[in-house]
Protein backbone atom coordinates (compact mmCIF):
# COMPACT_ATOMS: atom_id res chain seq x y z
CA UNK A 1 0.00 0.00 0.00
CA UNK A 2 1.08 3.36 -0.54
CA UNK A 3 2.28 6.09 1.97
CA UNK A 4 -0.63 8.53 0.29
CA UNK A 5 -3.05 5.40 1.07
CA UNK A 6 -2.12 5.19 4.25
CA UNK A 7 -2.52 8.74 5.34
CA UNK A 8 -6.16 8.11 3.50
CA UNK A 9 -6.99 5.09 5.29
CA UNK A 10 -5.69 6.34 8.97
CA UNK A 11 -7.07 9.83 7.96
CA UNK A 12 -10.73 7.94 7.12
CA UNK A 13 -10.92 6.08 10.96
CA UNK A 14 -10.06 9.22 12.69
CA UNK A 15 -12.12 11.83 11.02
CA UNK A 16 -15.05 8.63 11.14
CA UNK A 17 -14.35 8.32 15.06
CA UNK A 18 -13.20 10.87 16.46
CA UNK A 19 -14.36 13.91 13.97
CA UNK A 20 -12.34 16.37 12.07
CA UNK A 21 -11.89 18.94 14.96
CA UNK A 22 -10.16 16.25 17.42
CA UNK A 23 -8.00 14.95 14.64
CA UNK A 24 -4.55 16.06 13.98
CA UNK A 25 -1.93 16.23 11.51
CA UNK A 26 0.38 15.18 13.99
CA UNK A 27 -1.78 12.53 15.57
CA UNK A 28 -2.14 11.13 12.28
CA UNK A 29 1.19 10.72 11.23
CA UNK A 30 2.20 9.55 14.58
CA UNK A 31 -0.08 6.79 14.18
CA UNK A 32 1.52 6.12 10.97
CA UNK A 33 4.98 6.13 12.09
CA UNK A 34 5.96 9.27 9.88
CA UNK A 35 6.03 13.15 9.64
CA UNK A 36 3.84 15.64 9.55
CA UNK A 37 5.78 16.80 6.71
CA UNK A 38 4.85 14.03 4.76
CA UNK A 39 1.51 14.54 4.98
CA UNK A 40 1.87 17.47 3.96
CA UNK A 41 3.33 16.61 0.76
CA UNK A 42 0.39 14.70 -0.17
CA UNK A 43 -1.85 17.06 1.51
CA UNK A 44 -1.51 20.97 2.04
CA UNK A 45 -3.82 21.06 4.76
CA UNK A 46 -6.24 19.20 6.97
CA UNK A 47 -8.93 20.35 4.98
CA UNK A 48 -7.41 19.04 2.28
CA UNK A 49 -7.07 15.72 3.84
CA UNK A 50 -10.79 15.52 4.58
CA UNK A 51 -11.64 16.37 1.14
CA UNK A 52 -9.20 13.42 -0.43
CA UNK A 53 -11.17 11.41 2.38
CA UNK A 54 -14.75 12.33 1.45
CA UNK A 55 -13.55 11.51 -2.06
CA UNK A 56 -12.48 8.31 -1.97
CA UNK A 57 -15.42 7.51 0.33
CA UNK A 58 -18.36 8.98 -0.93
CA UNK A 59 -16.77 7.36 -4.29
CA UNK A 60 -16.39 3.63 -2.39
CA UNK A 61 -19.63 3.80 -1.34
CA UNK A 62 -21.24 4.81 -4.22
CA UNK A 63 -19.67 1.68 -5.88
CA UNK A 64 -21.21 -0.79 -2.90
CA UNK A 65 -24.84 0.78 -3.24
CA UNK A 66 -24.35 0.48 -7.45
CA UNK A 67 -23.12 -3.33 -6.83
CA UNK A 68 -25.83 -3.94 -4.71
CA UNK A 69 -29.05 -2.73 -7.43
CA UNK A 70 -27.18 -4.56 -10.28
CA UNK A 71 -29.41 -7.79 -8.84
CA UNK A 72 -31.43 -5.92 -6.44
CA UNK A 73 -34.86 -6.92 -8.15
CA UNK A 74 -37.77 -3.76 -8.36
CA UNK A 75 -40.27 -1.91 -5.97
CA UNK A 76 -38.94 -2.00 -2.29
CA UNK A 77 -37.21 -5.31 -2.67
CA UNK A 78 -34.35 -2.19 -3.82
CA UNK A 79 -35.04 -0.42 -0.83
CA UNK A 80 -34.37 -3.74 1.52
CA UNK A 81 -31.24 -4.64 -0.21
CA UNK A 82 -29.76 -0.87 0.06
CA UNK A 83 -30.50 -0.72 3.51
CA UNK A 84 -28.93 -5.03 3.86
CA UNK A 85 -25.96 -3.46 1.89
CA UNK A 86 -25.23 0.11 4.36
CA UNK A 87 -25.59 -2.33 7.48
CA UNK A 88 -23.02 -4.79 6.23
CA UNK A 89 -20.71 -1.51 5.42
CA UNK A 90 -21.43 -0.30 9.60
CA UNK A 91 -20.46 -3.93 10.51
CA UNK A 92 -17.56 -3.82 8.25
CA UNK A 93 -15.89 -0.64 8.28
CA UNK A 94 -18.22 1.99 10.60
CA UNK A 95 -15.86 4.75 10.58
CA UNK A 96 -17.17 5.12 6.58
CA UNK A 97 -20.40 5.71 7.96
CA UNK A 98 -19.28 7.48 10.91
CA UNK A 99 -18.17 9.66 8.47
CA UNK A 100 -21.10 10.38 6.62
CA UNK A 101 -21.98 11.50 10.13
CA UNK A 102 -19.18 14.04 10.72
CA UNK A 103 -19.34 15.62 7.37
CA UNK A 104 -23.08 16.32 7.70
CA UNK A 105 -22.38 17.55 10.99
CA UNK A 106 -19.32 19.98 9.93
CA UNK A 107 -22.08 21.41 7.02
CA UNK A 108 -20.27 23.14 4.33
CA UNK A 109 -17.88 22.94 2.35
CA UNK A 110 -17.42 19.20 3.52
CA UNK A 111 -21.43 18.32 3.09
CA UNK A 112 -21.50 19.99 -0.26
CA UNK A 113 -18.46 18.04 -2.06
CA UNK A 114 -20.44 14.81 -0.55
CA UNK A 115 -23.78 16.13 -2.21
CA UNK A 116 -21.47 16.77 -5.31
CA UNK A 117 -20.16 13.30 -5.57
CA UNK A 118 -23.33 11.48 -4.61
CA UNK A 119 -25.49 13.89 -6.96
CA UNK A 120 -25.23 10.52 -9.72
CA UNK A 121 -26.63 8.48 -7.21
CA UNK A 122 -28.91 10.72 -5.73
CA UNK A 123 -30.53 11.23 -9.88
CA UNK A 124 -31.03 7.95 -10.43
CA UNK A 125 -32.30 7.02 -6.65
CA UNK A 126 -35.35 10.31 -7.31
CA UNK A 127 -36.28 8.43 -10.78
CA UNK A 128 -36.94 5.25 -9.16
CA UNK A 129 -38.51 6.58 -6.48
CA UNK A 130 -40.97 8.60 -9.09
CA UNK A 131 -41.29 5.99 -11.42
CA UNK A 132 -42.41 3.84 -8.26
CA UNK A 133 -45.09 6.00 -7.20
CA UNK A 134 -46.08 6.61 -10.53
CA UNK A 135 -46.79 3.02 -10.55
CA UNK A 136 -48.56 3.39 -7.19
CA UNK A 137 -46.16 0.80 -5.39
CA UNK A 138 -45.22 3.76 -3.08
CA UNK A 139 -46.82 6.56 -1.30
CA UNK A 140 -46.78 9.93 -3.21
CA UNK A 141 -44.76 12.25 -1.83
CA UNK A 142 -41.58 14.73 -2.94
CA UNK A 143 -38.87 11.94 -3.52
CA UNK A 144 -36.15 14.08 -3.00
CA UNK A 145 -37.51 14.90 0.21
CA UNK A 146 -38.16 11.31 1.11
CA UNK A 147 -34.52 10.21 -0.52
CA UNK A 148 -33.17 12.65 2.01
CA UNK A 149 -35.51 11.13 5.03
CA UNK A 150 -34.31 7.62 4.05
CA UNK A 151 -30.80 8.68 4.12
CA UNK A 152 -30.56 9.87 7.62
CA UNK A 153 -32.79 6.94 9.11
CA UNK A 154 -30.71 4.12 7.12
CA UNK A 155 -27.48 6.16 8.27
CA UNK A 156 -28.85 6.82 11.89
CA UNK A 157 -29.67 3.50 12.28
CA UNK A 158 -26.61 1.94 11.03
CA UNK A 159 -24.11 4.42 12.90
CA UNK A 160 -25.69 2.90 16.23
CA UNK A 161 -23.67 0.12 15.80
CA UNK A 162 -20.12 2.72 15.80
CA UNK A 163 -21.56 4.65 18.40
CA UNK A 164 -22.39 1.59 20.78
CA UNK A 165 -18.16 0.65 20.23
CA UNK A 166 -17.65 4.36 20.86
CA UNK A 167 -18.90 3.72 24.38
CA UNK A 168 -17.20 0.19 25.22
CA UNK A 169 -20.46 -1.87 23.78
CA UNK A 170 -20.28 -4.29 21.36
CA UNK A 171 -22.47 -5.35 19.16
CA UNK A 172 -23.66 -8.45 18.40
CA UNK A 173 -25.15 -9.79 15.28
CA UNK A 174 -28.11 -10.62 16.90
CA UNK A 175 -29.00 -7.09 17.96
CA UNK A 176 -27.38 -5.57 14.62
CA UNK A 177 -29.93 -7.89 12.73
CA UNK A 178 -32.87 -6.83 14.92
CA UNK A 179 -32.14 -3.31 14.31
CA UNK A 180 -32.17 -3.65 10.64
CA UNK A 181 -34.67 -5.52 10.71
CA UNK A 182 -36.99 -3.19 12.15
CA UNK A 183 -35.80 -0.39 10.15
CA UNK A 184 -36.55 -2.63 6.83
CA UNK A 185 -40.38 -3.11 8.65
CA UNK A 186 -40.42 0.78 9.25
CA UNK A 187 -39.88 1.75 5.71
CA UNK A 188 -41.73 -0.66 4.38
CA UNK A 189 -44.79 0.39 6.25
CA UNK A 190 -43.99 4.18 5.51
CA UNK A 191 -43.38 3.58 1.58
CA UNK A 192 -45.60 0.69 0.48
CA UNK A 193 -49.68 1.22 0.55
CA UNK A 194 -50.73 -2.40 0.98
CA UNK A 195 -48.14 -3.02 3.83
CA UNK A 196 -51.09 -2.36 7.14
CA UNK A 197 -50.93 -4.61 8.89
CA UNK A 198 -48.08 -6.93 10.65
CA UNK A 199 -44.83 -6.35 8.25
CA UNK A 200 -43.43 -9.86 7.51
CA UNK A 201 -40.03 -10.49 8.64
CA UNK A 202 -37.34 -11.38 6.72
CA UNK A 203 -33.93 -12.39 7.81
Amino acid sequence: MSTEERILDEALVSFGTKGYDATSLDQVARELGIRKQTILYYFPSKQALLDAVIDRSSAEIAKVLEGTLVDAGDGFDRIEAIVRSVFRVAIRQPEQLGLLREVSRLGSPASGRLVENFEPLVERATGFLEAEMDAGRFRRCDARLLLVSVYSTIVGVATEVEVLRAVGIEPTLRSTAIHRRELINFLRAALVPDAAGPARRRR
